[in-house]
């Protein structure tokens, strides 16, 4: 069977491609709530697979988006690992005032140009919503990466959108698994604030 193929599943239409992307993306946000950092590795894998599913659904904001999560996977297991004082081990904390406007402008910038990009350069039918989504998403990895606590309001504002998105693109098992993303991304906020040191950005 080619990993393209598709399948019903529980009354859906899906790909074997799909389906592993969504259990090893569910596996990786599991991990991120419980702070463990072999999260990334998952993340590497899940977002390597979603590449090849959006990029088959003419997302290419999305599919892009996964191939630059791949390296910000690096980047942040390295950050949890070694990213604290005198290289520990990252603890929580959170954003100061700066920090919220320096996210909410990198947020807007990424979206202006990447809605540009994608109508000017690609077939895509959603470029402003897939724009805006990928910057939003960059801005929560990146969050994540630091271990901002902030980082799951981030990504409960841009799951739900996307499950929108997800359903128009007759992506429904996806969309399912960001449905599934907004509750432990609550469930995430909630543990993270418990464990949170509170020390700024």
């Amino acid at each position: 069977m080619s990993p393209d193929t598709p399948l019903t599943w529980f009354g859906l239409t899906t790909t074997p491609l799909e389906l592993v992307s969504f259990a090893l993306a569910v596996l990786t946000v599991w991990l991120n709530i419980g702070q463990n950092h072999w999260a990334w590795l998952f993340s590497i894998l899940s977002s390597l697979l979603y590449a090849a599913v959006f990029a088959d659904a003419r997302l290419y904001g999305d599919a892009g988006l996964q191939v630059v999560f791949v390296a910000v996977s690096v980047w942040g297991w390295y950050q949890w690992l070694r990213g604290g004082e005198q290289h520990r081990p990252l603890q929580v904390s959170t954003l100061t005032r700066s920090g919220w406007a320096m996210m909410a402008t990198a947020w807007l910038a990424g979206w202006w140009l990447l809605s540009w990009f994608l109508q000017r350069y690609t077939d895509t039918d959603v470029p402003h919503m897939d724009g805006f989504l990928t910057a939003g998403s960059l801005v929560g990895q990146f969050l994540l990466s630091r271990k901002k606590l902030e980082n799951w309001l981030v990504w409960i504002a841009v799951d739900v959108l996307y499950v929108g998105l997800y359903l128009y693109k007759h992506l429904t098992l996806t969309a399912m698994l960001y449905a599934l993303f907004v509750v432990m991304a609550a469930a995430g906020w909630r543990r993270w604030k418990l464990a949170g040191s509170g020390s700024p950005y």
